[in-house]
């Protein structure tokens, strides 16, 4: 991955671009940015620099010996782990690195939920397993093939459980010589504190909507005005800038699911909220997720239709038509609490929580909310 082929991000870039230059590589080092902010590709531009036979002032040559094998992602000495659904068949990552090399030269900022589709395990929990610490363990032990570093990057670094984590307390502390640990995360509060103390913090931002939006113009072909038009949609998250290009029918689908629950929340149909809870239940937990953060800009929209600028409200279509109808139930009175209750859903969903449960007391609260009236009554 070249730094060049990143959206964005020169601050960052130019960071770890000096750490090569005045020999200050650390050992760990944890690329903390929220999904989308390409902090993936980040560390896989900076481990390829590394790594560069013949590095430019600005970026890998991308055409030594090195370069073409990171671009193909079969370098000896460059290590990935990231999380799997465990079966008897699948117990680490090796044993799915194909799939994950296709995935991610198609699309270096995919997201959790893309990898899961691209397994056919979207309804089955993702995890760093212990048996893959020590994988990890036996990858370090061995000397190096060709460049002067091992690199091991581990992508969604928090979805380690507690065991596979405190495996690798000690070698991330005092790890071999020449070796590199580049964490990819995106939730530092998932991580052990323990971890987190043992590496230096690269803190990276979502993208600007400027960067995005060249990024949409240059790389997808849209217009300036479609561009300027989703990476606000897309609020500095490049895969989910993706998600609205490509994925109109999965928009649709949230769209549909949100109505429902609103409709069966507002006056509380239990017959309408049960409906509405077995089908989201089958849509498996990325998905639920999915749904939840759908939810959040829906509800942030109908906030600033109610008490912004319109022009600042972009939706497709649809959308805008339900979000003027919906949007008088969004108001200053209850917003704090929407947001408060849909983030905590998300938490807890991504703690393993009981979707049927965790969605039904979504539905009670809601109707709670939803029948607050926008001003107190006059006496």
């Amino acid at each position: 991955m070249l730094f060049r082929d990143i959206i964005g991000q020169q601050a960052i870039k130019e960071r770890l671009l000096r750490s090569v230059s005045d020999g200050r590589i650390s050992h760990a080092q944890l690329f903390l940015g929220p999904q989308g902010s390409g902090n993936l590709a980040l560390a896989t531009g900076y481990a390829q620099y590394i790594s560069c036979l013949n590095k430019q002032p600005d970026d890998s040559c991308g055409t030594c010996s090195s370069c073409v094998k990171y671009n193909k992602l079969i370098h000896p000495d460059l290590h990935f782990v990231y999380p799997v659904a465990l079966s008897k068949d699948v117990r680490t990552s090796t044993d799915v690195m194909p799939k994950f090399r296709e995935a991610f030269l198609d699309n270096p900022y995919i997201t959790l939920f893309n990898w899961f589709e691209q397994l056919d395990a979207e309804n089955k929990q993702a995890v760093i397993g212990v048996e893959e610490s020590g994988e990890i363990l036996r990858k370090l032990s061995l000397t190096t093939y060709e460049a002067e570093y091992k690199i091991m990057i581990i992508w969604q670094a928090e979805k380690m459980n507690q065991a596979a984590a405190n495996k690798l307390l000690k070698i991330l502390e005092e790890p071999p010589d020449k070796t590199l640990f580049l964490l990819v995360c995106e939730s530092e509060d998932q991580l052990l504190r323990t971890i987190v103390s043992r590496t230096q913090l690269i803190k990276i931002p979502k993208m600007t909507d400027a960067d995005l939006t060249n990024a949409l113009v240059e790389q997808k072909g849209l217009s300036a005005e479609a561009a300027e038009k989703m990476a606000h949609l897309a609020d500095g998250n490049y895969a989910e800038a993706l998600l609205l290009i490509n994925e109109n029918e999965n928009a649709a689908q949230n769209l549909a699911s949100f109505q429902k629950l609103m409709r069966a929340s507002l006056k509380f149909n239990p017959q309408g909220v049960f409906a509405w809870i077995d089908e989201v239940n089958a849509a498996g937990r990325e998905r639920q997720k999915n749904f939840i953060n759908y939810a959040l800009h829906i509800i942030r929209e109908s906030m600033v239709l109610n008490y912004g600028d319109p022009s600042l409200v972009k939706l497709g279509a649809d959308e805008q038509d339900f979000v003027k109808k919906f949007s008088p139930f969004i108001h200053a009175r209850n917003i704090e609490r929407f947001m408060d209750e849909l983030n905590k859903a998300y938490f807890h969903m991504e703690r393993n929580a009981n979707a049927k449960i965790l969605f039904m007391d979504l539905a009670f609260k809601f109707n709670e909310l939803l029948n607050i009236p926008k001003q107190e009554m006059v006496q």
